[in-house]
């Protein structure tokens, strides 16, 4: 029982990894090359945002406010995600 958890764990953390990946994707291709800069411009808190982008935990409705931001679609955002 404990490996399952184990590996739903290790599984979690790679599905925020790719998130984040994919957050500095389009962070990028919107123009921004500094997190911090695209943080602040759209008000997110830069530290915060900056744990996304490297596989920290985000909550869902964040997650819509930045792609909202970044003018991106979730079907845009989640193509090719696996």
């Amino acid at each position: 029982m404990k490996n399952s958890k184990k590996e739903e764990k290790n599984l979690e953390e790679l599905y925020l990894e790719k998130l984040g990946e994919r957050l500095k994707h389009f962070r990028k291709k919107a123009g921004y090359s500094n997190y911090e800069y695209f943080a602040y411009e759209n008000g997110f808190n830069r530290a915060q945002y900056g744990k996304y982008e490297t596989g920290g935990n985000i909550q869902f409705n964040t997650l819509i406010k930045i792609l909202k931001a970044l003018n991106v679609s979730f079907e845009e955002f989640f193509k090719d995600f696996d």
